[in-house]
């Protein structure tokens, strides 16, 4: 668990890349940089993990390009002591990164080796998300809802409306929607029944799927 002078170095490298990209919350960019992303890469990977692009993790799944976490964190317009549910805990670097903003993060992973990994990773990094759970992202998490905010970290054919229904009105959901490429989009809640709708730009992620375990 070692995190060294020449790791944060790097770490303030890719903050300026990501400055240049468009990124312009401080409170992601000051997120990022606290957060250790070569710990939650394999470690062949630690070499290149302040590069900004996505990596293989276990179970077919990738960690997401920094600038893919800095944007949807953005988006999101996070606030301390918000309520954020996570569709995709994978890795647990997006996990960390919003409880580095101050979120109660309730985060949901569907792949079972995942789930056991990151739920041991996260307490020896003194990261401490409200509560992580293994089972269908698709659901979110009913018991815990309403949210002040929802993240969808894989691609969605289509926008779930068990997610719809469990934001809070005014709250925000950002979720790639698409196939093959997705169009990273923005849902806010205006009444019980009105969402409206942003879109993008396209992004790639890995499948979100249904009813898998």
């Amino acid at each position: 668990m070692n995190d060294s002078l020449k790791h944060l170095g790097k770490r303030r490298q890719l903050i300026e890349l990501l400055r240049t990209k468009g990124i312009s919350d401080e409170t992601v960019l000051e997120a990022m940089l606290k957060i250790p992303r070569h710990l939650f890469l394999n470690s062949s990977f630690e070499d290149f993990a302040y590069e900004d692009k996505a990596f293989p993790i276990a179970a077919g799944q990738t960690i997401s390009q920094p600038y893919t976490v800095a944007f949807q964190s953005q988006l999101l317009q996070v606030k301390p002591e918000e309520k954020i549910l996570e569709i995709g805990t994978g890795s647990g670097y997006q996990t960390a990164v919003l409880c580095a903003m101050g979120a109660k993060v309730y985060s949901v992973e569907r792949q079972v080796d995942l789930f056991k990994q990151t739920s041991l990773l996260l307490p020896k990094l003194h990261i401490r998300p409200k509560h992580l759970s293994f089972g269908d992202g698709y659901k979110g998490l009913p018991t815990f809802a309403p949210f002040d905010k929802i993240i969808v970290t894989a691609g969605a054919p289509v926008v779930p409306n068990a997610l719809l229904s469990q934001l809070k009105i005014g709250g925000r959901l950002v979720i790639p929607v698409g196939v093959n490429d997705q169009i990273m989009t923005l849902y806010i809640r205006q009444t019980e029944l009105r969402f409206e709708k942003h879109e993008f730009g396209n992004f790639r992620f890995v499948p979100l799927l249904e009813n898998k375990s």
